[in-house]
């Protein structure tokens, strides 16, 4: 069977040679006679993989010692939780700014740990473009935020100068292109949006902005201290994720690392965006200045065109192409492994049908 051309939102595409090693690892990792899967994580094969996994992370970053990597279970969405609990003081307050789905969803979250302000909102809007008419104070503990929004088919091009600590999601977004990662005091991502297989979440945290809650008696599970002290392995760590993850991360630094991802990503992103513009059957869900590079969410003009535009992308060996159940259309997500050819078949497609 030939691969599909495939476009899901996560979990994602990743790089054939990410899949091979990864699946002679499950057969024999390392020579040593044993699956991955089958090998303690204290081993020193494993161990290994884990002090890659969290180096390589700072070497694409370009962040030192002063931070700290760690690949946790539970999702983004725990993140959710612990961001708060980790950051918030008794008493205190955040900031949130609210772009999308996900965005809510830590709102909703901090709000069972403290006082929560959204300083910005596009909910009203149908969550249509990235608020920026907003500011964010001293008083507030920290301010989060969603550099992508997988489902609207937004993203954040810039961000804003905070007087506290600056928390953003990555997860559908990160290492997709060049920022200055070290302006942020603490990032996450779930790894299924464009690093890794699903089951791991990458949280990169500055080490002195930990400890300053008041809050006593911290579940030790939900302390990223008691984490870092254990270097991820505090508990058993998901392994054969975070081996995906680290193979993930060598392939991008193996071919001109972010920077020249985000090359590939801007070629894609206008290539698809230029079709959506010039072709009277399709329009985004967004403004143009907040498109992402990552998710395009577009729509027929047309309804009555939608049985035929269906039938000819799964003809031409499209996969993952249909829009999120809470917004309809269609979501074509262009991760990094996801090659230009794969997005020339959806723009050849668009062009055919009349």
């Amino acid at each position: 069977m030939s691969k599909k051309h495939n476009f899901s939102a996560g979990p994602c595409i990743l790089p054939q040679e990410v899949f091979e090693k990864s699946a002679e690892a499950i057969l024999d990792f390392n020579g040593i006679g044993l699956s991955l899967l089958e090998i303690s994580h204290r081993s020193k094969d494993f161990v290994a993989v884990m002090d890659e996994a969290r180096a390589i992370v700072k070497r694409l970053m370009n962040l030192g010692d002063d931070y700290e990597v760690l690949y946790l279970g539970g999702g983004a969405s725990l993140q959710f939780a612990m961001v708060p609990y980790n950051l918030m003081k008794v008493g205190g307050k955040a900031a949130y700014l609210d772009t999308g789905t996900w965005a809510a969803g830590a709102v909703k979250e901090a709000k069972k740990v403290g006082t929560v302000d959204v300083v910005g909102s596009s909910k009203d809007e149908n969550y249509s473009f990235i608020p920026k008419d907003y500011t964010v104070g001293s008083e507030y503990d920290y301010f989060h935020c969603t550099s992508n929004n997988t489902i609207y088919g937004t993203q954040m091009k810039s961000f804003p100068e905070v007087d506290t600590l600056m928390v953003c999601d990555m997860s559908s977004d990160i290492f997709s292109r060049q920022l200055d990662f070290s302006k942020f005091d603490l990032i996450y991502a779930g790894a299924q949006k464009n690093m890794g297989p699903a089951g791991v979440t990458l949280v990169v945290i500055k080490k002195e902005i930990l400890g300053k809650t008041g809050r006593e008696n911290m579940f030790s599970i939900l302390d990223y201290s008691q984490h870092i002290s254990k270097e991820s392995m505090y508990n058993t760590p998901p392994v054969f994720p975070v081996y995906a993850s680290l193979l993930t991360l060598q392939h991008l630094e193996n071919n001109g690392g972010i920077a020249a991802a985000e090359v590939r990503n801007e070629a894609k992103a206008k290539l698809l965006y230029s079709e959506i513009d010039s072709n009277p059957l399709f329009e985004t869900f967004c403004v143009e200045e907040d498109r992402s590079l990552m998710n395009v969410s577009f729509k027929l003009v047309d309804d009555s065109k939608k049985e035929e535009f269906d039938a000819a992308w799964k003809a031409a060996g499209i996969s993952g192409l249909n829009g999120h159940r809470s917004l309809g259309g269609y979501r074509a997500s262009m991760y990094n492994a996801l090659p230009i050819e794969s997005v020339q078949v959806l723009v050849d497609v668009m062009k055919s049908i009349k």
